[in-house]
């Protein structure tokens, strides 16, 4: 994980983390959000995130992740009981219209540029089938988030500007709720 300082992978990939993954932030993050048979999620990393999903979706889970060892270490993992992908979310090797779900958590504001982070909005606009939802959630600006990302990939995304980012992707109806340093969206594919 290139992206990320050391102390930032160590809290990523701890057991609190995965414990507040499980808990608290996916409860929330998915709130309402139907799956559907055939889920993706962008950008996983450590795998806390897919590992509260694999056993959440009823059906297939997908992964794409765009470092090579985060990839590696999932399809270890997991086996064939996840789909796992090496590549880029602004770029992804995957059919139109093949998924009922995106999902990507805590994971925006490692994408390098507000413009790459529109690609991805498009991408999975791109890959999901008409009806289909994308959501997730993502940290605010807060100081204690600008402390852990100190020389990391940081590019954070004002939820503010989020709405009207993911109609230009082509979305329908966003959603957007703020919570303490978080902030959770969600929004359709026409």
């Amino acid at each position: 994980m290139t992206s990320m300082n050391r102390y930032h992978q160590w809290l990523c990939n701890s057991r609190m983390w995965a414990r507040a993954v499980e808990k608290d932030l996916l409860p929330w993050a998915l709130e309402d959000v139907q799956l559907g048979s055939d889920t993706l999620e962008i950008g996983p990393g450590y795998g806390a995130t897919t590992r509260v999903l694999a056993r959440r979706t009823g059906g297939r889970l997908s992964v794409l992740e765009v470092d090579g060892g985060a990839a590696e270490r999932l399809r270890a993992e997991y086996g064939d009981r996840v789909d796992v992908v090496h590549g880029d979310g602004c770029a992804m090797p995957l059919p139109d219209g093949r998924f009922d779900a995106v999902l990507c958590f805590t994971m925006l504001h490692h994408v390098p540029s507000p413009r790459q982070q529109d690609q991805l909005f498009a991408e999975a606009f791109r890959v999901l089938r008409p009806g289909g939802v994308f959501a997730g959630c993502d940290g605010r600006a807060g100081r204690g988030f600008r402390l852990i990302h100190l020389w990391d990939t940081y590019v954070p995304v004002p939820p503010r500007t989020l709405p009207d980012r993911l109609r230009a992707a082509g979305f329908s109806t966003p959603d957007i709720s703020l919570r303490n340093d978080n902030f959770r969206f969600r929004a359709v594919r026409p």
